[in-house]
């Protein structure tokens, strides 16, 4: 075992400056050898406790309304400052009154988030004076021994400053003063958090030892509302990490969770639930769309979740046709089977079911299961892992341009506009998806239906069965031609 550590440790360091390239900004280089400290940001609604996250980052990480209660799960983004790192925890208002009857599971998420801590940022607004909320989080935070920093926000101008010393009575506790909107004091807050974090752990390594831990794949899951995809990931994650709950909607952030299976890192991103666009009915659900949209884009794989007691909705059209769009490769998970197959429903019959609803997607292979059960959630991931190795493949040309001619002459292009299509070469240009570039004498002259003859081609004889590949007709270059298109 502590060979193949090692081994696996020399692999990494070989390979850093590799993976340095191509590095996520959402994935920084941390050493999982030790506990990445946790600073919990924790204050009763709406004193821009997901503005300073927010700030902090210098990225649009936490939902941000003037509604209060908007935060609901724990989001958490990953920092690297001054050779230290650290998880900074954005966490819903405690004693807020959710609309829809929600307070206990957000109030069972900030437990969590606070049981975790390192180090606890209590958020008051400097605008509104202490009350009787602030004095009840002041009152929970003191029972848990860690350290707390006050973050007195809001505090625009030095205006304000005169009535800071009131909030002091809160808590004997280092204090700052900030303001996101004046962007006041962002510096000194993290400096005051470097400064308290715990020491680093003794084996923590030196600048320059860093390992690249870039997860095994990035894996969206997207889907309508209420269709179990919270409960997905709080089963393959092995934690009681997101709000479960049968009021739809329940996520509002798209929030990135690493977890470990098989000795490999992966992280899930857990979208908003989407309903159609003219049921949005205040921006918290329109950034819910955007968000979900913007996970797709960045995923490696998407899981497209459907309930099997459900039909085929708009939304679900909607959604895979994104996926489509940029290419993803894809699973459609359909959740919920107990009830399914109690209903007497088969695998076979939904299947087809999609298919036809979903004709150019045909490749997707489609997974059963029953997340709350924990039934099938692993193979899910195996699959996953699976697809986007055929996502990350590359064919060498002579093996593309033998399978290309040799479909030629099977099946040659018909003549349209007097004449006769021809292909050159081809050639693998990119992978994620897998492109290939057909040189021809003329793009407009292969019709729709042979295009589709030379995918099926493609598919059928490359090892790309279940991802989609992207082909491109391109007219030959002056040079090609004058170099007989080698």
């Amino acid at each position: 075992m502590a060979n193949r550590v090692g081994e696996t440790l020399k692999f990494l360091v070989e390979t850093w400056y590799i993976t340095e390239l191509f590095r996520d900004c959402f994935f920084p280089k941390v050493n999982f050898s030790m506990p990445v400290p946790q600073v919990v940001i924790v204050g009763r609604p709406n004193v821009g406790k997901s503005s300073i996250m927010n700030w902090l980052a210098g990225k649009f990480v936490s939902v941000v309304d003037p509604t209060a209660g908007v935060t609901r799960d724990r989001v958490e983004y990953l920092f690297h400052e001054k050779e230290r790192y650290f998880e900074l925890v954005d966490t819903g208002g405690i004693g807020i009154v959710d609309e829809d009857n929600l307070s206990e599971h957000i109030e069972h998420q900030i437990q969590i988030g606070i049981e975790s801590a390192d180090l606890i940022l209590f958020v008051v607004d400097g605008t509104a004076g202490v009350t009787a909320l602030d004095e009840e989080v002041a009152s929970r935070v003191r029972k848990i021994g860690v350290p707390v920093m006050l973050v007195v926000n809001k505090c625009d101008s030095t205006k304000t400053d005169l009535e800071i010393p009131q909030f002091y009575k809160l808590m004997n506790v280092p204090s700052i003063m900030t303001s996101v909107k004046a962007n006041r004091n962002r510096k000194e807050l993290l400096a005051d958090i470097l400064e308290m974090l715990p020491e680093a752990d003794e084996d923590e390594m030196a600048e320059g030892d860093e390992l690249s831990t870039e997860p095994e794949l990035k894996l969206a899951i997207v889907g309508r509302r209420n269709v179990g995809k919270s409960t997905f990931i709080n089963a393959i994650a092995q934690t009681d990490r997101m709000i479960v709950s049968e009021v739809p909607g329940t996520t509002r952030d798209s929030v990135d969770l690493r977890f470990e299976l098989d000795e490999k890192t992966f992280v899930a991103i857990d979208t908003p639930g989407v309903r159609k666009k003219k049921s949005l009915a205040s921006d918290i659900e329109f950034y819910s769309l955007v968000r979900a949209q913007k996970s797709i884009r960045r995923a490696d794989v998407v899981l497209m979740f459907f309930n099997s007691q459900e039909t085929i909705s708009s939304v679900d059209k909607k959604l895979v046709s994104e996926i489509q769009s940029h290419y993803k490769p894809c699973i459609f998970v359909v959740n919920k089977w107990d009830l399914g197959k109690e209903a007497g429903m088969t695998p076979d019959r939904w299947t087809e079911y999609l298919q036809r609803s979903f004709s150019s997607m045909r490749h997707v292979p489609v997974a059963y299961i029953t997340a709350k059960d924990d039934h099938n959630t692993k193979r899910v991931i195996n699959l996953a892992q699976s697809i986007y190795k055929q996502s990350i493949l590359r064919m060498s040309t002579g093996k593309l341009n033998k399978i290309v001619h040799g479909a030629m002459d099977a099946n040659p292009a018909p003549m349209r506009k007097g004449r006769i299509p021809k292909i050159y070469f081809a050639t693998q240009v990119a992978i994620q998806p897998p492109t290939i570039v057909l040189k021809v004498n003329d793009p407009e002259i292969f019709d729709t239906a042979w295009q589709r003859y030379m995918a099926g081609v493609l598919r059928e004889t490359l090892p790309f069965k279940e991802v989609p590949i992207k082909i491109i007709y391109r007219p030959r270059t002056q040079e090609e031609s004058e170099d007989g298109g080698s």
